[in-house]
Parts: structure tokens; C-alpha cells; sequence
């Protein structure tokens, strides 16, 4: 959408069966001054929230405090994966941490050791460079240790292979897409609007994964051919489609649309999920009628909790 004009090929993909609706709404044409000032706005949120150096160099700190205490317990690797490495947290995100190792008998002590290396890190780190609190076992599908050091998050997994491979995968999505980091930009404005303002994103609280959220802006970028040239673009796009989206009947997944009767269950969240969507596309709608001169107040006022 350089030119801001309603897309063509949209509706030549709903031939192909990546959208299962009969009609999607398109970036209206709007005039490239107003385009640029809200691209310019959003731009500034961006700025401010995104990844800095300060707060990448204190993560790393954390992570290769951590990375430490485990490697002196045994023979192993590890590594950070999620939004840190990929660079698209936001300034409250968590650290997820995963032990690799091809080790057989790690997999039933692991979590004892580790365990018992942050509880005495707990107890000796009231003057200590890096505090640990809040030390706390996870005996879920996937075991994972929650600890709380110099007061960010810290999960602790083991083998978790998959996290890995989506780093990686994203990564190269990036660099595909290209464009000054497009979509990892995308990825944090609408991360933005899902955490501060919609309160739906978390999977541990049974919302949307910041996974799911990628694969969601990666869906946006796929249906629109890679047409985008700012976050604020793919913002709008990603609100008109799932707000119109037939998610009674199906999902989006990596190979395209999946059945929702294919499925085991769906979230009990998935309607407070829609509503925020249909929601947050309507009052986006609204703010750009707005006449230009309140323009950047509006836009303010639509991130006003971020």
C-alpha cells in the first residue's frame, strides 16, 4: 500500500481459500498527509517502547547470570528464545530461558538442581549483584521454573526445542520481509494494542501467545503479498481482518486455514479475544475520519494505556 489505494489482490485470494469470509474490508484510500502523520505517531510509540540498548544490555545480564548458575550444575547448553532474542518484547516482558541437553537421566533431575541452585541464590542475593525471588516449580505439560530475578520473569524449561526453531524461523521471516525490520516493528505495535490496551495477550492466563500473535501478523503480511511499508499499515489490516474474520468456524495456522471442528477444544477466551478485534477495528475506523488538525490527539488517545 504505498500509495494507500484499496488492495486488488485481496479479493483474488479469497479464491484460494486463505480467507473464508465472502468480502474483506481494505485500507481505505486515504491522502498521504494524513497517512504520514499517523505513521509518523506511530513511529514515536515504536521508539519508545521498543527494545533499547539499556534494556537489552540489563536482559542479558539476567539471562547470562542464569545461564551461569545452570551451567555450573552440569554438562549443558543454554538458551534464550522468545520475544528477547527476537527483539520484539515489550518493557515488562518475561526472559524465557531452555536447558538443552541430550542427557537421558537430566530429564527427571533437572528441575531439582535448578530449583535448589536458585534457592540459595535466593537466600544469599539480599547483597548480592543479581537478586532472586519468587522461586516457583511449574508441573504442568511442559515443567518450567518461574523465578523473579532483578525483577524481571525468568522462565526455566528443558529441551525445549520447538521455542528454538521459532526463533529461528521468525527471524528469517524478518529478514525476508526486510524493510527496516517491518515486521518485527508490526509485531511490537500490535503487541501494543493486544497487551496495554485489549488485555488479551498471555497464554499463561489463557489469552493469545505471543506466538499466536506472530503467526497472526505473519497471516497479515502472506494475504497482502508482502505489500506494506509501515507498522501502522499492517496495524490497520490486522484489525479489519480478524474483526471480520469467520473464526466460528475456523483458524489461522502456518499452512493456512484450519477447521475449528478439527480442533480439541478453543480458549473459553475466545470471545472477549473477538470482541477486543471487532473493538479495537471500529475505533480505528473512527480515528481516521477524524479531521486532520485532532488527528495526533486521537491517535494518542487510542494507545492512551500503553
Amino acid at each position: 500500500m504505498g500509495e494507500h489505494e484499496t488492495l486488488s489482490q485481496a479479493g483474488g485470494l479469497l479464491l484460494n481459500g486463505l480467507l473464508p469470509n465472502e468480502t474483506i474490508h481494505v485500507t481505505r484510500a486515504l491522502d498521504a498527509k494524513t497517512w504520514s502523520k499517523v505513521e509518523e505517531r506511530g513511529a514515536e510509540l515504536i521508539a519508545c517502547i521498543q527494545p533499547n540498548r539499556q534494556s537489552e544490555e540489563h536482559r542479558n545480564a539476567v539471562s547470562n547470570y542464569v545461564r551461569t548458575l545452570i551451567k555450573k550444575c552440569f554438562s549443558c547448553e543454554v538458551f534464550t528464545f522468545g520475544s528477547v532474542p527476537l527483539k520484539t518484547y515489550l518493557p515488562d516482558a518475561d526472559i524465557d530461558i531452555t536447558v538443552c541437553s541430550k542427557s537421558e537421566d537430566m530429564k527427571d533431575t533437572w528441575a531439582s538442581v535448578v530449583l535448589k541452585v536458585l534457592e540459595n541464590e535466593k537466600r544469599q542475593s539480599k547483597n548480592a549483584e543479581f537478586r532472586v525471588k519468587e522461586v516457583n516449580y511449574i508441573d504442568a505439560k511442559v515443567r518450567v521454573i518461574q523465578c523473579l530475578v532483578e525483577n524481571i520473569v525468568v522462565y526455566i524449561s528443558f529441551n525445549q526445542i520447538g521455542g528454538l526453531c521459532t526463533l529461528n524461523f521468525l527471524e528469517e521471516v524478518g529478514h525476508l520481509i526486510s524493510q527496516n525490520h517491518l515486521f518485527k516493528r508490526s509485531i511490537i505495535l500490535i503487541k501494543v494494542l493486544c497487551y496495554y490496551k485489549s488485555r488479551i495477550l498471555g497464554a499463561r492466563f489463557g489469552f493469545i501467545s505471543t506466538y499466536t500473535l506472530e503467526i497472526l501478523v505473519l497471516y497479515i503480511f502472506h494475504v497482502f503479498n508482502n505489500s506494506f511499508v509501515r507498522p501502522f499499515e499492517v496495524l490497520y489490516q490486522f484489525l479489519e481482518v480478524f474483526s471480520n474474520f469467520d473464526w466460528k468456524n475456523f483458524c489461522v495456522s502456518l499452512w493456512g486455514l484450519v477447521p475449528i471442528n478439527s480442533l480439541p477444544y478453543t480458549t473459553a477466551n475466545f470471545y472477549r479475544i473477538h470482541s477486543a478485534f471487532t473493538f479495537g477495528a471500529k475505533k480505528l475506523a473512527d480515528l481516521l475520519d477524524y479531521p486532520k488538525e485532532n488527528l495526533i490527539a486521537e491517535v494518542d488517545q487510542f494507545f492512551l494505556n500503553t
